[in-house]
């Protein structure tokens, strides 16, 4: 008795829970996605703040002095050798646990978003946690920020994974776990809103919108509580001095977007000529080249983040600034080239706030110089050179308003990212350095805005349940009481495993026809004269853009939505034709 009770209970959950999934496929389901994009928030956070503990912990064990990153108090054969034995251990990692994954960073995200529903995997995730880890630690140049939007969004796809939940909604996670990830590491939530829409997502709806802001104000309150609500950077208070300030502002935007094609372009170049090699070869080239350059500027070496706080305060002489900015612009192209995994913001602003702070101090040099601090330019240095090479503009602004706190950097921000990325990608022809690293892989990124939508919707929200599961012959009673339960489609189970999809409208019209003898008993379905549709199968979980492109590559007519709800049982929730895909999509 009590089993039976308990079966009927699992039995209820179970209902409860495929009703939950088939509400999650529809685009506008708010209250169910917000609770989900707070508690990835929570999760994502969780793993970075785990991830930003293990790294530095590290680096404060093997580093002389206080801070994380005190490489230039290492001696020469330790900046040497450090970087080497990384990447030996990479070699190592890659070698023995990869099993195919070589890309890696926010270029695998875009890259599972667009060919892959979302959906990443835990190797993936134990290869970014620990790959960065030790690149980071092994003083490569290379940003913790990418690692950390890799984390989050693997974090939100492999819970969305875990509870079977449709891939319309896995993708919405990953962008929960994106924004999760960069708000975390600036202490910057609503830059990791921005950045989650306009580089991951490519969308910008109230349903993305939501989730989105939710996970990014959990994790940077989780982030708050274990590293307090100190920014990455501590910026001086700074405004623009006057209106005469925005030519210098406009050379910078320029210089910027120059300088960003070149590091894409490197990049490029340096991966394109690295494919052919092993990963022993490229590993070990990265560790020696990166030593080497260690050796000579040990200020270039891992993050970085102490220079550019320095840039900001204005602390650097003008042959510095170029040696530093040379050198980062070199051993993040090598690194990033020759696959070593980590990320491309925190490069990106280290050479950004060099440039920044550069053109500013030559200006002075000059006497044509500003009247604003030399941080001010480091400032908006940081935002083109992150608008020109990740062509993000609007989460390059959004940074460097939260980062300042001051309404006064939104002008001449605006006119910085504008120009930079304008002269990257219009004047030099350059996409984003993610897109850039895909290609290098020999993959590409589909942002078709037609797919973009079909992606939104799940296969679950728009199918007709109304079906009704019989066998090839029926007799004259069986077939009224089918037919009394008005099902739209009739799915006959012929012989072996066929199944073949009956609109119930064409049974209904052979027992009213008058050739029908009255005393026929056998009907035999897949005999009478009637229309049926050839079917193939789909999950559950798919969106409607999987839908589609399994119409278009076969002459099927009709998709069985289904899934397997215990070992060797598929239970068929629905049907999908073409016409429904379509009529999703245009209204």
């Amino acid at each position: 008795m009590q089993l039976k009770r308990l079966q009927q209970i699992l039995k209820q959950w179970s209902q409860q829970l495929d009703e939950s999934r088939i509400r999650l496929a529809r685009p506008d389901a708010l209250v169910p996605l917000a609770f989900l994009g707070l508690f990835t928030g929570l999760l994502a956070g969780g793993v970075i703040v785990l991830f930003r503990l293990f790294v530095e912990g590290i680096q404060e064990g093997i580093l002389p002095g206080d801070g994380p990153e005190n490489y230039e108090g290492l001696p020469g054969w330790a900046r040497l050798l450090l970087p080497l034995l990384a990447a030996v251990l990479l070699a190592l990692m890659f070698r023995w646990f990869a099993k195919g994954i070589h890309v890696l960073g926010v270029a695998r995200i875009m890259e599972r978003m667009a060919y892959h529903q979302g959906q990443c995997n835990p190797r993936g995730f134990l290869l970014q946690f620990f790959g960065a880890a030790l690149a980071i630690v092994g003083g490569h140049s290379v940003g913790r920020e990418g690692p950390h939007i890799v984390l989050g969004a693997a974090s939100g796809s492999m819970l969305a994974q875990r509870l079977s939940l449709p891939n319309n909604v896995t993708r919405a996670l990953v962008g929960c776990g994106t924004a999760a990830g960069i708000a975390a590491s600036f202490n910057t939530p609503l830059a990791g809103v921005v950045f989650a829409l306009e580089v991951v997502m490519m969308e910008y709806t109230v349903a993305s919108f939501i989730p989105v802001i939710l996970a990014a104000v959990s994790a940077t309150t989780l982030s708050r509580l274990v590293f307090s609500d100190v920014p990455a950077f501590v910026v001086p208070e700074m405004t623009m001095g006057s209106l005469r300030e925005l030519m210098l502002v406009l050379v910078l935007g320029v210089i910027a977007g120059a300088l960003s094609a070149g590091f894409i372009h490197a990049v490029q170049t340096i991966a394109r000529r690295a494919r052919g090699l092993g990963i022993w070869w490229r590993m070990l080239l990265a560790g020696v080249l990166m030593g080497g350059i260690g050796l000579i500027l040990p200020g270039v070496m891992g993050i970085g983040y102490d220079s550019v706080e320095t840039a900001l305060n204005g602390g650097f002489a003008i042959t510095l600034l170029i040696m530093l900015l040379l050198g980062k612009l070199l051993a993040t192209s090598l690194c990033i080239g020759l696959g070593v995994p980590g990320g491309m913001i925190g490069p990106a602003l280290f050479i950004g706030a060099m440039l920044g702070a550069l053109i500013a101090k030559l200006a002075l040099f000059l006497s044509l110089g500003p009247d604003s601090h030399v941080g001010f330019f480091a400032l908006l240095g940081m935002g083109a050179m992150m608008s020109g090479s990740l062509q993000a503009p609007l989460a390059a602004l959004t940074a460097m308003l939260e980062l300042t706190h001051s309404p006064s950097i939104i002008l001449p921000g605006m006119l910085a990212v504008v120009i930079s990325g304008i002269t990257a990608s219009e004047v030099f022809g350059k996409q984003s350095l993610f897109i850039t690293m895909l290609r290098s892989a020999g993959l590409d990124y589909d942002a078709n805005p037609v797919f973009q939508a079909l992606r939104r919707i799940g296969v679950a929200s728009v199918m007709d349940r109304s079906l009704v599961q019989v066998g090839q012959h029926l007799s004259r009673e069986q077939a009224r009481i089918c037919l009394a339960e008005a099902p739209t489609y009739l799915l006959i189970s012929g012989d072996g495993e066929s199944r073949v999809l009956m609109p119930a409208v064409e049974l209904a019209k052979y027992l009213e026809s008058p050739e029908v003898a009255d005393d026929e008993e056998d009907i035999d379905l897949l005999r009478i004269p009637a229309a049926r549709l050839d079917t193939d199968s789909i999950h559950l979980q798919a969106s409607l853009q999987e839908a589609w492109a399994l119409f278009e590559q076969s002459s099927t007519e009709a998709l069985l939505v289904e899934r397997m709800t215990a070992p060797g049982i598929v239970r068929v929730y629905g049907v999908l034709t073409p016409e429904t895909v379509e009529k999703s999509y245009r209204y």
